[in-house]
């Protein structure tokens, strides 16, 4: 399987509608690619908090329209990264807002939706704007058999490693996680992305933001991880695209050489 990561830097100069058309053209690049992954909230911008209510949309909004159209041109699966989305009901604590990640196929079709469970802010920001996802989703990648099952998951969560045994226990081989990562904790970002590799004997894509948005300096440092904990690509702190060819067998031969997921006695 091919993957691209784009590490898009931004800044709040950058108009939402300019940044969404570049985003679009920067898919359209990826072609040859099996599965390109953006990073979380590029669109809205992910420590923008303030905005968040004004660039709230619907999943068939103008961000995800626009990457479906880039999925579609070039016959890729694309994760779009995450939006605000807004729903036409109020969830259970009254917002009817998710952070929410959209996987699209190669005709631009929705695959999976996956709203973030682990909202960062301590109390503000996403806890006070945001409702909290419950749902644990994996997806069959399609053309590419049984070993290749996507985990979608979103930035903070890398924190919280049983989400990760819930994704694994349904089966994924690779985990997905667009970010919004600041760069004064971006260490614990590469360590943390590295450890959810060895743990689960995954590939992790780990997407993260470059720039400065908000005042907040983002840290980069995008990478693609294999089952045994290697890393296979690694993006500096500016905009790059990680271009990677990974062997999705080599996740059951880990398992197998190594079959430490079988000692497993909490669950």
């Amino acid at each position: 399987m091919r993957i691209r990561v784009i590490q898009l830097a931004y800044t709040d100069d950058e108009p939402v509608d300019e940044r969404r058309a570049r985003v679009a053209d920067l898919v359209r690049q990826q072609r040859g690619a099996d599965l390109v992954v953006l990073p979380e909230l590029w669109a809205p911008g992910g420590f923008s908090y303030r905005e968040w209510p004004e660039r709230a949309e619907p999943l068939d909004g103008p961000t995800v329209t626009a990457v479906a159209d880039a999925a579609r041109e070039i016959g890729a699966v694309v994760h779009a990264g995450s939006i605000i989305e807004q729903a036409d009901e109020p969830g259970p604590e009254g917002r009817g807002r998710w952070n929410t990640s959209v996987l699209l196929g190669p005709d631009g079709s929705r695959l999976a939706v996956y709203r973030k469970i682990h909202r960062f802010g301590f109390g503000a920001g996403e806890p006070h704007l945001l409702e909290a996802g419950q749902d644990v989703v994996t997806v069959p990648l399609p053309g590419h058999g049984p070993d290749a099952v996507l985990g979608l998951s979103t930035c903070y969560d890398l924190r919280f490693p049983e989400l990760y045994r819930a994704l694994l226990d349904a089966g994924a081989t690779v985990l997905a996680v667009p970010a919004a990562w600041p760069a004064a904790r971006v260490g614990h970002w590469s360590v943390l992305a590295r450890a959810r590799a060895i743990e689960n004997q995954c590939v992790v894509v780990a997407a993260n933001t470059a720039g400065t948005h908000a005042g907040t300096p983002m840290g980069g440092a995008s990478a693609v991880i294999g089952p045994r904990g290697e890393v296979l690509a690694e993006a500096g702190d500016a905009e790059e695209v990680l271009d990677v060819d990974v062997d999705l067998t080599d996740v059951a031969r880990a398992r197998r050489s190594f079959p430490v997921l079988e000692d497993r006695r909490l669950r």
